[in-house]
C-alpha cells in the first residue's frame, strides 16, 4: 500500500523501469541524440550527461508517473481493479528512437476492470492529460525564474518540465486508437475540445515562442 493505493510487485517494477527507460530516452533526445551523446562520453564529459538524466527523471520521469497514477487514482476511486502495466518493446523503441534524434514515448498503460459508467470512464482517461496541465504550472514558476536570470538551472528544469507536461498532454488527448482522447471525446466532445483546445494551443505556442 502507498498512500492509499495497493501496488504489486511486478506494477512497482512495471513503474519503475518505465520511469528509468523514459528519463534514458528523454536525456538522450534532450542532449541531441545519439551521436551526441557518443561524442560526449569520448570526450569524458560523463557530468553533463548525468545532469540531463537526473533533469529528466524530475520533468519527464515525473510527469509519465503521476499521468499514469492520475489514470490509476480516479480509477481506483470509481472502484475498479487497476494497475500499471509497461510494454517492454515500446520502452525499448522510445531509446532507440531518442538515439536517432526522435521523440517517442508509450511506455504502457493503466489497466483498469470491473463496472463503470461512460462518463466515469471518459475521466479516468481525462485524469492523465489534466495532471499534466497541472504540472505545467507547477513548473512554470522554475521557468520565470530562469527567464529573470537567478538559476540557469532552474530555467533547464522550468523550460524542460513545462515543454514535456504540454506535449504529453496535447498528445494524449488526440481522439486516435487508444490515446486518451479518444476515450473522452467518446463521453463528451464539449469536454473533449474544452481540454484538447488549450493543451494543443498552449504547447504549440510554448514550443514556436520559447523552445524556439
Amino acid at each position: 500500500m502507498v498512500a492509499g493505493l495497493s501496488f504489486s510487485g511486478r506494477e512497482l517494477r512495471d513503474l519503475l523501469l518505465a520511469w528509468i527507460a523514459l528519463s534514458v530516452a528523454f536525456a538522450v533526445f534532450f542532449a541531441g541524440g545519439g551521436t551526441v551523446v557518443i561524442d560526449t562520453l569520448a570526450s569524458g564529459a560523463l557530468g553533463s550527461l548525468g545532469g540531463l538524466f537526473v533533469v529528466s527523471l524530475v520533468t519527464a520521469g515525473v510527469a509519465f508517473l503521476l499521468h499514469e497514477l492520475g489514470h490509476k487514482v480516479t480509477a481506483v476511486r470509481y472502484g475498479q481493479r487497476a494497475a500499471f502495466r509497461a510494454d517492454y518493446g515500446m520502452l525499448f523503441l522510445a531509446v532507440v528512437a531518442a538515439t536517432a534524434g526522435f521523440l517517442f514515448a508509450a511506455p504502457g498503460a493503466v489497466h483498469h476492470v470491473g463496472r463503470i459508467t461512460e462518463r466515469q470512464n471518459g475521466l479516468i482517461a481525462l485524469a492523465g492529460p489534466v495532471v499534466n496541465l497541472v504540472l505545467a504550472v507547477v513548473f512554470a514558476p522554475l521557468l520565470v525564474i530562469g527567464f529573470a536570470g537567478f538559476s540557469g538551472l532552474a530555467l533547464t528544469v522550468g523550460t524542460y518540465g513545462v515543454a514535456v507536461n504540454l506535449l504529453l498532454a496535447a498528445f494524449n488527448l488526440i481522439p486516435f486508437g487508444p490515446l486518451d482522447g479518444a476515450t473522452v471525446r467518446a463521453w463528451s466532445t464539449p469536454v473533449w475540445l474544452a481540454t484538447f483546445v488549450p493543451s494543443a494551443t498552449l504547447a504549440v505556442g510554448f514550443a514556436l515562442f520559447v523552445l524556439f
